[in-house]
């Protein structure tokens, strides 16, 4: 492919800051989590001159198109960044309707992308959002329970961390929807039935900011995988795949232990209280993270992006 290794330049830059921009309004809407996600990829490029107001302007005013775009995204790498990195925006509330997957199809399209290189790229981001959190999963016997639950949660945490280091660009995309289905799995086994609402509303309360740092290690992969790939390293300054996984694998265990708690408890915890339980699972998930780095390794060598999906029924 030509021009394949040629470094990203501000226009280019600026072009998939607009292809974001376009993505966050395809369906109308930009949502909380759309603009979180645009702002991290803004702050992962390098070009101190990203003028991103003017950028928001003009694709509001309706200046800047996908045509616009493509006339501006002179090589194979920021034409295939740009799509990627507008995927991931359609993708950020966890949910991609028609309106979103027609827009991803037409950018597809115009950017004259190889359809046999992104078409596993393209179903799965397709389809991740899209999981229902709510599946029913078979109730367990309260004998069981504890044990059980402390089985889920772990392996549930050793995927996450595997997910965090794996080469794939939509990876780490499957590790809140993951989280959100363990939370439901812990509900379900103490007789809640949850909603997705619900379930995000749970995340956002223990987590403070959790899932916009999940969005992030979505952002810091792709950046700092994909790009860095083809631009020889210049988007640098992202943190690494070891402290991506330790934090997916503490979050994960954090966030079963705390929900755990919670319905276990019959939902009487406080926000205050879930907080400092929160905490206190996460200092203990970063501390024994180091005991399954070898089990970790292992399954991010044992999962391919076309498991993703089953594996977030099962767990």
């Amino acid at each position: 492919m030509e021009n394949e290794h040629q470094p990203i330049n501000q226009q280019e830059q600026s072009a998939i800051i607009g292809l974001c921009v376009l993505a966050a309004f395809a369906d109308g809407t930009q949502s909380e989590s759309e603009r979180a996600q645009i702002q991290r990829i803004v702050n992962g490029f390098s070009a101190a001159g990203l003028d991103v107001t003017s950028v928001y302007q003009d694709v509001l005013v309706g200046k800047f198109s996908i045509a616009t775009a493509v006339s501006q995204l002179q090589t194979a790498s920021a034409r295939a960044l740009g799509y990627e990195m507008a995927v991931g925006v359609c993708h950020a509330d966890g949910v991609v309707n028609d309106a979103e997957k027609k827009f991803l199809s037409d950018l597809h399209q115009a950017l004259g992308l190889d359809s046999a290189a992104t078409a596993e790229h393209q179903q799965a981001a397709e389809t991740l959002g899209a999981q229902p959190s709510n599946v029913a999963a078979p109730p367990m016997l309260n004998a069981n329970r504890d044990a059980e639950l402390d089985g889920i949660i772990m392996n549930a945490a050793i995927l996450n961390g595997a997910l965090e280091i794996m080469p794939h660009t939509l990876a780490t995309m499957a590790i809140l929807p993951l989280q959100i289905r363990l939370v439901y799995r812990i509900g379900h086994a103490y007789g809640y039935e949850l909603d997705r609402g619900h379930i995000k509303d749970f995340l956002a309360t223990v987590g403070v900011g959790l899932t916009s740092q999940v969005v992030e290690g979505f952002t810091r992969q792709v950046i700092g995988g994909f790009a860095r790939r083809f631009t020889g390293g210049l988007l640098g300054g992202l943190v690494g795949e070891a402290t991506g996984s330790a934090f997916a694998f503490a979050s994960t265990y954090a966030i079963g232990h705390v929900a755990k708690r919670y319905y276990a408890s019959g939902r009487t915890l406080t926000a205050a209280q879930l907080k400092d339980v929160f905490a206190a699972m996460l200092a203990n998930g970063r501390s024994t993270q180091g005991n399954y780095s070898g089990d970790i390794l292992q399954r991010s060598r044992q999962v391919n992006v076309s498991e993703l999906l089953p594996l977030a029924g099962k767990l």
